[in-house]
C-alpha cells in the first residue's frame, strides 16, 4: 500500500466508499468492488469524466485492497488510514504504536513500555482470528452424483454472553495472574521425540491466556471466570453434486469462540468412499460390464448396470459385432454430474466375458455341431518331426525367468510396442 489515491487527512471512509457495512463479509467486499470498479472504470464513462473516474476507480482499488486483506482490514478498523500512511512513517510513525500493531496482527508485543503483554492494554491482545476446526468427512458415489444436505448438532464454546468475556461481574476489577505476571503466555517443555525436547511458549492454563483473574467472589456466575461456555447449536452444511475427493466445505465463524478473537472456520474435507461397482476419475465413472460367451458371439438387448441414482442402463448390442475380452464401451453423458449446468461425464464399461465352465456340452455331438458353426481353426504348423507334449493348467506368466538370474525378469519379458499396441481400445456406445 503506496497511500496514493488518498491519505489519512481526507479521512474517506473505505465501507462508505464501497458502500458496505463495517460487518461485511469477504464476498460482500467482493461484490462491491466489482460493482464499483465497474461503475468507475476509465473505459466505461464518457471521455469528459475519464479523469474523474480514473481517481475514483484507483480509490476504490485501494479500499478493496485493504478490506480484502484481513490483517490490513483490522489495521484500518483499529487505526485507521494511518496505519497505511507513508509520509507518517508508516505503522510505527508519529501516530501508530508499532507494538500495538504487531500485537493485534500477530498475538504478541514487542516489549518496552506498554509495547508487551500486561501493559496499558490491560493484557494481551489476540490473533484477529481463532483457530479452525477441520476434520474429514466420508461420503459415498451415490451421495457424490445426487448432492447432500448434512444438518447435525455441534457442542461449541461460546464467548460468555453474561461477562461479555471479561470473566468477571460487572464493575468487579481483575488482579494480575501470578502465574503469567499478567504476560498470558508461559514457557513450557515439550517432547519433540525420544531424548529430544523444545522450550515453547504457550497460552497460561491459569488465566486462559487473559494476562489476569478475578477474585472467586468476583467471577462471572455463568462462566465461573473461565470467559466462555458450552453451546449445542445446529449447524448444516451443503455438499454440490459432482464434488470430489478432498474438496474442503466450510462454516464460516462456526469454529469455537475465544475472547478477544473472531471465530475461526470450520472445514469439511471429503473422502470418497470405494464403491463395489464404479470407479470414479475426475468426471468420469468405469464399471465392468459383465456378459456371457453367447452375448459376446450373437450380441444382446438388455439392462447391463444400475447406475447411481437407481435408474437401470440398458444397451443393445447388434448381432455381427463381436466383443472380445478387454474391449471397451463409453456411453456418453452417464457419468458424474458436473457441478455447474446439467452437463455430465461418460461412463467407461469394461468389457468381461464369463466362459462357461469345463464340460458344459454334455455329448460329442453337441461338440460337433458348435465347431461346425464356429470359424476354423488355422492350419496345423508344418514341422519335419512333431512330439506331443504334456502342459500345465493355470500357469502364472510373472514367474517366467524366475531365480535365472536374468537381468530381465520381472516386468520386461513384453516389448514397449507390443504393450502399446496391445492396450484396450474404448468405443462410443
Amino acid at each position: 500500500m503506496d497511500g496514493a489515491g488518498f491519505t489519512a487527512e481526507e479521512e474517506i471512509d473505505l465501507y462508505e466508499l464501497l458502500s458496505i457495512d463495517k460487518g461485511a463479509s469477504s464476498d460482500e467486499v467482493k461484490k462491491a468492488y466489482r460493482k464499483a470498479a465497474l461503475k468507475y472504470h476509465p473505459d466505461k464513462v464518457p471521455e469528459d469524466q475519464r479523469a474523474e473516474a480514473e481517481i475514483k476507480f484507483k480509490e476504490v482499488s485501494q479500499a478493496y485492497e485493504i478490506l480484502s486483506d484481513d490483517d490490513k482490514r483490522h489495521l484500518y478498523d483499529t487505526h485507521g488510514m494511518a496505519a497505511f500512511d507513508k509520509s507518517k512513517g508508516g505503522p510505527g510513525g508519529p501516530e501508530v504504536d508499532l507494538n500495538d500493531i504487531l500485537s493485534q496482527m500477530f498475538g504478541f508485543g514487542m516489549g518496552g513500555p506498554g509495547g508487551g503483554p500486561g501493559g496499558p492494554g490491560g493484557g494481551p491482545r489476540r490473533p484477529r482470528k481463532g483457530p479452525n476446526e477441520e476434520q474429514e468427512y466420508k461420503i459415498t458415489l451415490e451421495e457424490l452424483y445426487r448432492g447432500k444436505t448434512v444438518k447435525f448438532a455441534a457442542n461449541k464454546q461460546i464467548v460468555c454472553g453474561t461477562c461479555k468475556g471479561s470473566g468477571g461481574k460487572e464493575k468487579a476489577k481483575s488482579a494480575t495472574c501470578d502465574r503469567c505476571r499478567g504476560q498470558g503466555m508461559v514457557d513450557a517443555i515439550r517432547q519433540i521425540g525420544p531424548g529430544m525436547m523444545r522450550r515453547e511458549t504457550v497460552m497460561c492454563d491459569h488465566c486462559a491466556g487473559s494476562g489476569s483473574l478475578f477474585k472467586e467472589k468476583d467471577r462471572c456466575r455463568k462462566c465461573k471466570g473461565k470467559r466462555t461456555v458450552q453451546e449445542k447449536k445446529a449447524l448444516e452444511i451443503y455438499i454440490p453434486r459432482g464434488s470430489m475427493q478432498g474438496e474442503r466445505i466450510v462454516l464460516e465463524g462456526e469454529a469455537d469462540q475465544y475472547p478477544d478473537q473472531v471465530p475461526g472456520d470450520i472445514i469439511f474435507t471429503l473422502v470418497e468412499e470405494p464403491h463395489d461397482t464404479f470407479t470414479r476419475l475426475g468426471n468420469d465413472l468405469s464399471a465392468e460390464l459383465k456378459i456371457s460367451l453367447s452375448e459376446a458371439l450373437t450380441g444382446f438387448s438388455r439392462t447391463v448396470i444400475k447406475h447411481l441414482d437407481g435408474r437401470g442402463i440398458s444397451l443393445e448390442r447388434p448381432r455381427g459385432k463381436l466383443l472380445r475380452p478387454g474391449d471397451c464401451l463409453k456411453v456418453p453423458g452417464e457419468g458424474m454430474p458436473l457441478k455447474k449446468g446439467d452437463a455430465k461425464g461418460d461412463l467407461y464399461l469394461l468389457v468381461d466375458i464369463e466362459f462357461p465352465e469345463d464340460g458344459w456340452l454334455k455329448d460329442d455331438a453337441a461338440y460337433e455341431t458348435l465347431g461346425k458353426m464356429l470359424p476354423l481353426p488355422p492350419p496345423a504348423v508344418e514341422a519335419e518331426e512333431v512330439d506331443e507334449v504334456e502342459y500345465e493348467d493355470d500357469a502364472d506368466i510373472e514367474k517366467m525367468g524366475e531365480n535365472a538370474g536374468d537381468p530381465r525378469f520381472g516386468n520386461e519379458w513384453e516389448d514397449d510396442d507390443d504393450m502399446d499396441d496391445g492396450q484396450a481400445q474404448c468405443h462410443t456406445q
